[in-house]
């Protein structure tokens, strides 16, 4: 499922226009994908576009608390892709409710354990979902450039 997310978002999210759900799905069909991990991924896309619409609080979006991870959200996402999410959150890179967006579509992915690479292309879609295409060279670089983002 996760190789069809990522082709749609190289195919169609960052251009921000994709066809209806019944030709993207004989599109997947055709490209060899599953149909079962096509309905997944549909499900998954269907699911990012109602939490990208929901009106947030402002003040949520500039919140300081300490998130807090469920032994179910420790056991899928580890220590490192934590550690990702901690510093694109401190660095102003994402704010409290799109980290909580990440940390949803993270969860709704058919792993039982996500790696940092899952993590970083989910961070672009959500991102992407939010309207920060502008922000996509410089967050890809720090994500899948050869360069170590470090705090100062």
């Amino acid at each position: 499922m996760f190789d069809i997310l990522v082709y749609l978002f190289e195919n169609y999210f960052e251009v921000d226009a994709y066809p209806d759900e019944g030709t993207l799905t004989r599109e997947l069909s055709a490209a060899g994908f599953d149909r079962d991990e096509i309905n997944q991924a549909m499900t998954w896309v269907n699911g990012l576009e109602k939490l990208a619409q929901q009106n947030q609080l402002p003040s949520l979006t500039t919140s300081r608390a300490y998130r807090l991870y469920s032994e179910e959200e420790i056991t899928k996402i580890g220590a490192e892709p934590q550690g990702l999410l901690l510093f694109l959150e401190s660095s102003g890179i994402l704010n409290p409710v799109q980290r909580e967006l990440v940390i949803d579509r993270v969860m709704a992915l058919n792993e039982h354990a996500v790696s940092l690479e899952q993590v970083k292309w989910t961070v672009l879609m959500v991102l992407s979902s939010q309207g920060k295409t502008s922000d996509f060279m410089f967050i890809e670089d720090i994500l899948f450039g050869d360069m170590q983002p470090t705090m100062h």
